[in-house]
């Protein structure tokens, strides 16, 4: 199945010059889900995995299909405040100003074999300080992966040492 075909683009979006790949064709579609799910196991190759993390928002699609598939755990990584426990936080770069990512302090365990997932690696400053929150808690990074990567804009780059696979690249 080429899943390429179920990625819309939508020109000026969330800003004029902006080209965003919308995955809700993909959500929406059974057997382009199921393919999906089955391409991403894939790409791990049958390394045994601990936690899935999911980054918000559409990164929890496939991380908890993912973690059911791997008898994982699922920990979300959200932006500030949405989280109502113990959280630890890391700020990121953006092309104006700055952001930040919160976990559960409590979420990962020394040597917990990670898997980090995201819809999208653009740039790599999510993917990048997701990393930062995953080995301060002492887990042990197995893979990134992606649905989409946009190669030109050069996000594996944030990312050295790490395993980095996407299914679609642009």
């Amino acid at each position: 199945m080429d899943l390429e075909n179920f990625i819309r683009d939508i020109k000026d979006f969330p800003k004029e010059g902006i080209v965003f790949k919308d995955i809700t064709p993909l959500l929406k579609d059974a057997e382009a889900l199921k393919n999906t799910k089955e391409a991403l196991l894939e790409l791990l190759q049958g390394q045994k995995i601990d936690k899935i993390v999911g980054i918000e928002s559409r990164g929890f699609f496939f991380a908890t299909l993912l973690a059911q598939e791997l008898n994982a755990g699922f920990i979300p990584v959200r932006k500030p405040g949405k989280l109502p426990y113990d959280r630890i936080s890391e700020s990121y770069e953006l092309e104006y100003g700055t952001d930040a990512l919160e976990m559960h302090a409590d979420a990962i365990q020394k040597g917990d074999r990670v898997l980090i997932h995201d819809d999208v690696l653009a740039t790599g400053g999510t993917a990048e300080a997701v990393c930062k929150l995953v080995e301060r808690l002492g887990g042990e990074i197995v893979q990134c992966n992606f649905l989409i990567e946009l190669g030109f804009l050069n996000g594996r780059e944030r990312l050295p040492g790490k395993d980095v696979k996407a299914l679609l690249t642009y």
